[in-house]
């Protein structure tokens, strides 16, 4: 009696467990609903007192995007746009509809970010970055993809003692901010289903995918 109990104890949990895996599909069905071809990557917003963050995210965005297989539109480009017609500011947008950028750009889907945190620690050798995506329908602005967490950016070589710390300080303060940004965006963007022109369209429904909110830690 007591095995069976056991047995039919761990079918139930397997099957839980089965039940509550996270793939793209079960994530973000509206992207394989709406099959947004072509992306607006709005300025983002910056929450944090690192007034660099901003453009970091910014000119970091559009690979990672194009890498999956969107058309997206040029971020140069449209930030001048964007500054000719006085609406450079995402707040205006992220809130509301999207119909204006749809017909103004041409595009099936507009995403915002917004950095949250931008924190130097553990001797200055991370820093750890916190921000939201969401990808909106330019159609409905509904929301069709969206992640938010932490991720810490560590730049720690393995080396010891003073010299090694050293190492790792002029490392960090030499190129962590656009590195901390581009691992940013490949870490999130890596659950976003693939886009029309990738070899994957249509065909990653049922690839794992990581939660919506995250916390990790990732090398330079």
């Amino acid at each position: 009696m007591k095995n069976y109990l056991f047995i039919l104890l761990s079918a139930v949990l397997l099957s839980s467990c089965s039940a509550t895996k996270n793939t793209r599909g079960s994530l973000y069905s509206k992207m394989y609903e709406e099959k947004p071809l072509t992306i607006l990557i709005m300025p983002p917003i910056n929450n944090t007192n690192h007034a660099e963050a901003k453009e970091y995210f910014y000119s970091s965005l559009a690979k990672p995007l194009c890498e999956k297989g969107y058309y997206v539109v040029s971020p140069f480009l449209s930030m001048d746009l964007l500054k000719q017609e006085s609406a450079y500011d995402s707040e205006m947008f992220i809130g509301g509809s999207q119909k204006m950028l749809k017909n103004f750009f041409g595009v099936d889907a507009v995403l915002y970010t917004t950095i949250t945190k931008w924190e130097k620690k553990s001797a200055l050798t991370q820093i750890v970055v916190g921000v939201n995506y969401e990808l909106k329908s330019a159609a409905t602005g509904e929301i069709l993809f969206d992640r938010a967490g932490e991720l810490t950016v560590s730049y720690s070589s393995g080396n010891n003692g003073l010299i090694g710390m050293a190492v790792d300080m002029l490392a960090t303060a030499t190129a962590d901010k656009i590195v901390a940004a581009r691992r940013c965006n490949a870490y999130v963007l890596t659950d976003m289903p693939e886009g029309k022109y990738s070899p994957l369209y249509d065909k990653d429904y049922d690839y794992g995918a990581g939660n919506k909110v995250f916390k990790g830690t990732v090398k330079k």
